[in-house]
């Protein structure tokens, strides 16, 4: 009786230590296929963002790739897969960005997946608040709030916030820049002291100031020098997606009215579409205004010339008619015209309006700003101005000018002339000034007072236009980089 009890106790207490066996096994297979789980979970992360490395190395090799993609370990064992999603944002089929959407999981757990999302895109010159191919002198009421880059030397007397650069170690200070070898000082001839005197030169430092305005601790010089022609905008591009692909093309205007100067456009909101319309207007009569110039633009000399520079300016619009109003299409936002350009008006959404002759290259065009150039206000706005030679604000601008865009003299300047006793108030510029040649919109006489142009100067840049510029802004390298990053839930 004694020994069964005993067989009873044992087999009690064997099921009851089976029972337990059973649960601590089971607890840990469960937590193993939890932790495999959560590997599994790390690796299908892993396996997304390789999906987007891969298809970023394909866009910026032009490769069509495979959207769908088996991953291998270290080992060169086939552990998983990725998918590709892209959605790229063309104008006149150019590629703006890509979002590029990678969806990765492993064969062992098909059921765990993580997805990734990317926008890819390329840094305009909308980075800049200023890009100049030549020497240049800001005044100091001049606030530039963005990046300031020159291959020339930079007499820089405005205030920055940001970065000053210059790509010359030094440079001579002449008197157009208020400079000069006559002895040491400041005044018209003198040679700052931030200066040397050198071989009867002023010779300075690439960026330098002479006022208290300027953070000097943000002068950058020498820095590489910017291929200027490898940021400039092909032309014969644009006028091909004007003609050909959607956008609008506007011949010389002679060819229709043997009267026609130019163009004179006007942008504004299309209460219908609710995107931007232009009326076209062929401008007739141009009335002259004696200014001075930097440069000799092949105008006749008038009044007290001297060497030439002294020119009629035939910029103020005294005669049009009205041609066409036009919708922009949002799938070739371009506007192309073959002769010189007269633009103002409110833009929505994204604009290109190019001015160049290209049937007669021995007779650049030039853009004139008489008018402001304003956003809708939207937060998606953006205007590029490219003008085959020189963009120059007239003498009738705005007393309280504002403009917007990006605006690219190719083989000029961007500048507004000196017209004596005409004196304006202010000039907002937000966006981005690319310019051959030497940027100014103010004059100052001998005892540093302003006699021409713009006693009030603030230029922003706008960074909305850095990664999203209108279709044709140039960019400063082909290669697509990350811009936004996040993940999405599966």
């Amino acid at each position: 009786m004694k020994k069964a009890s005993i067989t009873i106790y044992a087999l009690v207490f064997g099921m009851v230590f089976l029972i337990l066996l059973g649960g601590v096994i089971g607890f840990i297979l469960f937590n193993l296929t939890l932790i495999e789980k959560r590997i599994a979970w790390y690796k299908a992360f892993d396996i997304a963002e390789a999906g987007i490395e891969y298809y970023k190395w394909c866009i910026n090799n032009n490769v069509n790739c495979e959207l769908e993609k088996e991953y291998t370990d270290i080992n060169g064992n086939a552990i998983g897969k990725f998918k590709i999603e892209v959605q790229t944002n063309l104008n006149c089929q150019e590629v703006v960005s890509h979002q590029i959407i990678s969806a990765g999981w492993t064969y062992k757990f098909p059921e765990i997946k993580r997805k990734i999302s990317v926008l890819y895109a390329r840094e305009s010159v909308a980075k800049y608040a200023f890009i100049s191919n030549s020497n240049v002198w800001v005044g100091p009421d001049h606030t530039i709030l963005g990046p300031y880059y020159s291959n020339g030397g930079i007499r820089f007397d405005g205030t920055n916030l940001s970065n000053v650069s210059s790509a010359q170690e030094n440079w001579e200070c002449t008197n157009s820049f208020g400079c000069g070898p006559n002895g040491v000082g400041y005044g018209e001839g003198l040679c700052p002291p931030e200066c040397q005197i050198i071989n009867k030169k002023c010779i300075c430092p690439g960026v330098f100031s002479t006022t208290q305005n300027s953070k000097r601790d943000l002068f950058l010089y020498p820095i590489s020098q910017f291929d200027f022609t490898g940021i400039t905008a092909d032309l014969n591009q644009i006028k091909n997606a004007a003609q050909n692909l959607g956008g609008i093309y506007l011949k010389p205007a002679k060819q229709i009215n043997s009267e026609g100067k130019g163009w004179h456009l006007k942008f504004s909101i299309d209460s219908v579409t609710g995107g931007t319309k232009v009326e076209a207007k062929i401008i007739t009569k141009l009335s002259p205004t004696c200014g001075f110039s930097y440069e000799n633009d092949g105008f006749p000399s008038c009044g007290n010339s001297q060497n030439g520079y002294y020119q009629w300016n035939y910029f103020t619009i005294t005669s049009e008619t009205t041609y066409q109003t036009f919708t922009i299409s949002n799938s070739c936002a371009v506007i192309f015209v073959e002769d010189n350009l007269w633009p103002e008006g409110t833009i929505k959404g994204k604009v290109t309006v190019a001015s160049a002759n290209l049937i007669d290259t021995n007779k650049p065009t030039d853009i004139i700003l008489n008018y402001n150039l304003d956003y809708a206000g939207t937060g998606n706005d953006g205007l590029t101005l490219i003008s085959q030679r020189n963009i120059l604000i007239g003498p009738n601008s705005p007393n309280d000018m504002v403009l917007k865009g990006i605006f690219i003299a190719q083989n000029g300047r961007f500048s507004r002339n000196h017209y004596q006793n005409n004196i304006k108030e202010s000039l907002t510029i937000t966006g981005s000034i690319i310019s051959s040649g030497r940027v100014g919109t103010q004059w100052i006489n001998l005892g540093g007072h302003i006699i021409s142009g713009y006693i009030n100067r603030e230029t922003y840049v706008d960074t909305n236009l850095l990664y999203n510029p209108p279709t044709y802004t140039p960019y400063f390298t082909s290669q697509f980089k990350k811009i936004r990053w996040q993940e999405i839930n599966y």
